[in-house]
Order: structure tokens, then sequence, then C-alpha cells
């Protein structure tokens, strides 16, 4: 297969999966971005537009190309997914196939420590390995707080500081940015222009509004572009305002494993950490071990994920139903005929 597939991410499982498109004469590609119903794919022998009617195609799929449309897509490994931003009780796919989540937070604004720890939970339950970029250094006198503060929210992930602009900790990012990765985080932290450090790619770059501090959208679309040096691909994506959990349990637990590491020597199964005696996570509370902060936002998001399944498996039910409801209809119509 062309080495340029080989860039974008292609392997040996890639090609087994590929293989029955490949016997019907269907030609390899991967989406580097989505538009309307179109999609940008890299194939063998460079890049081209195709054609979409399914709503799921998503930048980072492997597919199938007949022509000049997408005919398959191939099984996911991972996918980073939240709730529907429309309200929908469906997920909304933001990028496929990813093996690293890059949570990006700017250290020129109070760390929002529950937002990080959502998009962590995002982060784990894809399936990739998230690590967290402490952005803009350089307009900070001391990042030393805000590193420990991550550093306490980010278990099992590394967290590193860097400063696009002055070019500090870069090296030891790319190090850690291999594969396909992807650069999540709400508008103005600075995720354009580290995407354009990482890649070389001249991305617009827009600051904050001085009125608020607040981002102003940059990346319109999430695109795919090579990272320096051959060793992978970045997905730069547009900024992140509602960012609704959506089946993430595993996720949760991943994120807040220090909490999950306690539970079980609460002296109940089912203790919910409140005024239960013998509560293993209340007591790492009370000896300052765990922050009470911690515990409070991992109870927010749990009621959110349990909300979101909740309307998902409503919709389901409503789903069934309604095919129940047409199915009994063409029994009745056929019995009721004129004889």
């Amino acid at each position: 297969m062309s080495s340029l597939l080989d860039l974008y991410g292609w392997d040996a499982t890639w090609a087994d999966a590929f293989a029955p498109h490949s016997a019907g004469g269907l030609v390899p590609g991967r989406v580097v971005r989505v538009d309307r119903g179109r999609c940008g794919v890299l194939t063998p022998t460079g890049a081209t537009h195709a054609e979409f009617s399914r709503t799921d195609v998503c930048t980072g799929d492997w597919v199938a190309l007949s022509g000049a449309s997408v005919h398959a897509v191939l099984p996911r490994r991972t996918a980073l997914v939240r709730a529907s931003a429309s309200g929908l009780s469906h997920g909304q796919v933001l990028a496929a196939n990813v093996d690293v989540v890059a949570v990006v937070v700017a250290a020129t604004v109070d760390v929002d420590l529950g937002r990080a720890e959502r998009l962590l939970a995002l982060a784990w339950e894809s399936g990739a390995q998230p690590v967290v970029v402490l952005t803009k250094t350089d307009a900070c006198p001391d990042a030393g707080p805000a590193l420990e503060s991550l550093g306490g929210v980010a278990v099992g992930a590394d967290v590193l500081a860097v400063s696009a602009v002055a070019g500090h900790g870069l090296d030891a990012l790319a190090a850690e940015l291999t594969g396909t990765v992807v650069l999540i985080g709400p508008s103005g932290v600075g995720k354009s222009t580290l995407a354009t450090a990482l890649t070389g790619a001249e991305l617009a770059v827009r600051g904050v509004r001085a009125a608020d501090g607040k981002g102003r959208h940059t990346t319109v679309r999430r695109e795919m572009i090579p990272l320096r040096g051959g060793r992978g691909v970045l997905i730069d994506t547009p900024g992140l305002r509602g960012v609704g959990l959506f089946d993430a349990g595993e996720g949760l637990g991943l994120a807040f494993a220090d909490i999950d590491a306690l539970a079980p020597d609460c002296r109940f199964r089912d203790c919910a950490h409140g005024s239960e005696p013998g509560c293993a996570v209340r007591a790492a509370i009370d000896s300052g071990a765990l922050p009470a902060r911690r515990l409070e936002s991992y109870r927010k998001l749990v009621r959110e994920n349990e909300w979101a399944a909740s309307r998902t498996d409503a919709r389901l039910r409503a789903e069934r139903k309604a095919t129940m409801r047409v199915a009994q209809r063409q029994y009745r119509n056929q019995f009721d005929r004129p004889r």
C-alpha cells in the first residue's frame, strides 16, 4: 500500500479489515475533513473529495471508496464521542481512530478543573491515551500552581507545560504525540497556535476577547494535518463550548480512578460516599488526601451520564414501539381487506 497512507496510519490491521472491499475493486482512504455531505479523503494516489449519504462519517474514519462516493466505513478502533450538541439522544463522534487525545488548557486564565475532568472522561472513554497540555506559559509568570492542580485531576495521564510562541516544552510534547492525535478544549486556549507549531501548517489564529477573556473560534471544522517529522497526524478541532457526556461510564471510572480505588474499602458495597459510616472516600477527604471538590465533580458527571443513558433508553423504547405499531397496522390491513 502507498507510503502516503502509511503516514496517515495505514497498517496491516487496516489492510486486513479492508480486504473484502479490495476484492470488490474499492479504493481505501482516510477522511481528513468533513463538510456538509462531502468529505476530503486521502487515497493511495493523493487527495480527493467524496460524497456520502450516511450521517456518521467523521474525520479520522477509514473508508472504502466507489468512484467519488463513500461505499463503507471500516469499524473504528477508537472514537471520541460527546452528547449531541442539538440535545438529541444520540452521541456525536468528534474524531475516529485516534491514538492520543490532547486536552488543552491555557495557563493565562484560572484553570477550570471541572472542565478538565469532563474532557479527560471523554478522552478515556474514547479508548485513546489522554495527555493534558498547559499552553501559553510564556504569558504566565508562574505556571507551577496550574501544573500541580492539573496533575491532581489527570490520573494516569501526563501533564506537560508548553509555550508554542516561545517554543518551550514542544520537544517533550512532540515525543508524546504519535499516531493520530486530536486536540480538544474550549476556544482561546491556543489549540491552533499549538497545531501550527506541531505541524508547520499555517493555521488561522485569533486572540481572546479583551472584554471577557474568552476565545474566538478560529478552527471551523475538524481537519487532519501531518505532524512534523512524519510521526503521525493531528486533528485540530473547533473550540468546544458544550461538552456533554455520552455513555461514558468506563471513561469516568478511569478519569476518577483515585475515587474508584478507594470505593472497595468502604464498609458498604453500595456506598454513596455521603453520610454512610465507614466510607473510605469520605475518610480520604477528611484526611486531606482527596479534595472534596473532586468527589462533587465525580457525582455531577455520574448524574449527567446516567441522565444521558436514560434518554437513550427512552429513545430506543420509542423506536421499538413505533416499529411494533407499523407491524400491527400492516397485520390488521392484511386481514381487514374485503374478500
